[in-house]
C-alpha cells in the first residue's frame, strides 16, 4: 500500500568531470518524469540498500585515493570502492535520482543532495541509519511526507496517546533536553519545544533479533484517519522493495561478480550512471508497455525486458570504457 502521490524525477548533487558530462546531460532527459502512478512511493536507500561497492580495475593507486577500498573481515578490500545512494520508487524499482562517494563518506552526506528532489505530497521511506535531528529538520523543509524508521535508543516521550495504537511525541535535541531537566530540578513546569511526529511501535512475531526492541517509525502524518498505524508499517515494509532493483542493476543487468572495467575514477563514474540510466529507461519501457490498473508493473519479468530490448539494440558499443 502507498500512502503519496508518484516520485517525481529528479537531478543534482552529481559528480562533474569531463567523462562524466555527456551521461549528466543525458540524464536530465531519461528522469524527468516519474515512472509510476499514483500508487508509487519513493524512499532514501539504506545503507545495504544499494550496495555500490564496485571495483575501479587497474588504476587502484588513483582510485583508491580519490574513493577509498574499505575493510572486510579486518583486511582491505582487494579493489576501490565507491558508494551509491539512490531514491527510488517502490511500486516500479525504478532508481529515478542517485549520488555517488567514496565508500567511507557518510551515508546522511551521500543522501543531503537527493533532498532537493523531494517534492510536496511525495512520501519518502528511510532507515534507521539516516535519521539524526538535523538531517530530519531538513527532510521536513522539503514539504514531503516522511516515514522513517529510528534507533530504539532515541527518547520519544508520549505526549498524546492515538486511537489505532500510535502516539504523538516532540523530537528534543541535547540543549532541549538540558534545559527541560533544569525546569524540572527546580520544580518548574515546562513545555517540550520541537517538531511533532506519529510515532508508530510494532514488533514482527518470527524476526530474528536479540534486541528484544520493537520496531520504531516516527512521521510527519500526524492524523491516523488519513493513514493507520497498520497501513504505515505495511508501507514501510516496500522500501525492501529497493533491494529488488539492486539485484536487476548488479545481477541480471551487469552479471553476477563482476567489477566495473573502467580504469579511473571518472570513468567509474561515468559506467554507474550508464548503469543507472539504462536501468530507467528499461522500468520507464516496462510501465509504459502495460495498464497499471489492470497489471502491477512488479508482475513484469525484468529479465525478460532486458533480453528483448538486448536482441534490439544493434549498435552496441564495441569499445571498453
Amino acid at each position: 500500500m502507498a500512502i503519496g502521490p508518484p516520485l517525481s524525477q529528479v537531478g543534482g548533487g552529481r559528480q562533474r568531470g569531463p567523462a562524466v558530462l555527456g551521461v549528466e546531460q543525458a540524464g536530465r532527459h531519461v528522469g524527468q518524469q516519474p515512472v509510476g502512478g499514483a500508487d508509487t512511493t519513493g524512499f532514501v536507500s539504506p545503507e545495504k540498500g544499494f550496495r555500490g561497492h564496485v571495483g575501479a580495475g587497474g588504476a587502484v593507486g588513483q582510485a583508491r585515493g580519490q574513493l577509498g577500498r574499505g575493510v572486510s573481515l579486518g583486511l582491505d578490500a582487494p579493489y576501490p570502492k565507491v558508494k551509491v545512494l539512490g531514491l527510488g520508487e517502490c511500486g516500479t524499482h525504478a532508481v529515478i535520482d542517485a549520488h555517488l562517494g567514496g565508500v567511507l563518506v557518510d551515508e546522511r552526506e551521500l543522501a543531503r543532495p537527493l533532498l532537493a528532489s523531494i517534492e510536496p505530497g511525495m512520501l519518502v521511506l528511510a532507515d534507521r541509519g539516516f535519521y539524526s535531528r538535523a538531517f530530519w529538520d531538513e527532510a521536513v523543509a522539503t514539504g514531503g511526507q516522511l516515514l522513517w524508521r529510528v534507533q530504539s535508543s532515541l527518547k520519544l516521550h508520549v505526549v498524546t496517546d492515538l486511537a489505532d495504537g500510535s502516539y504523538l511525541s516532540v523530537l528534543l535535541t541535547d540543549i532541549e533536553r538540558q534545559r527541560i531537566r533544569r525546569h524540572r530540578a527546580r520544580g518548574l513546569d515546562t513545555v517540550p519545544q520541537g517538531p511533532t511526529v506519529r510515532v508508530i511501535e510494532y514488533d514482527i512475531a518470527n524476526r530474528d533479533t536479540h534486541s528484544g526492541s520493537p520496531i520504531r517509525l516516527i512521521t510527519t502524518i500526524l492524523d491516523p484517519e488519513l493513514a493507520s498505524a497498520a497501513e504505515l508499517a505495511a508501507v514501510y515494509h516496500q522500501r525492501w522493495e529497493f533491494e529488488s532493483s539492486l539485484a536487476e542493476i548488479e545481477t541480471r543487468q551487469r552479471g553476477s561478480y563482476r567489477v566495473l572495467r573502467s580504469q579511473s575514477p571518472e570513468m567509474v563514474r561515468q559506467e554507474i550512471w550508464a548503469l543507472l540510466l539504462t536501468h530507467y529507461a528499461i522500468r520507464a519501457l516496462m510501465y509504459e508497455a502495460i495498464d497499471p490498473e489492470v497489471l502491477d508493473p512488479l508482475r513484469m519479468s525484468f529479465i525478460r525486458t532486458l533480453r528483448i530490448v538486448r536482441r534490439h539494440v544493434t549498435g552496441q558499443a564495441g569499445f571498453s570504457p
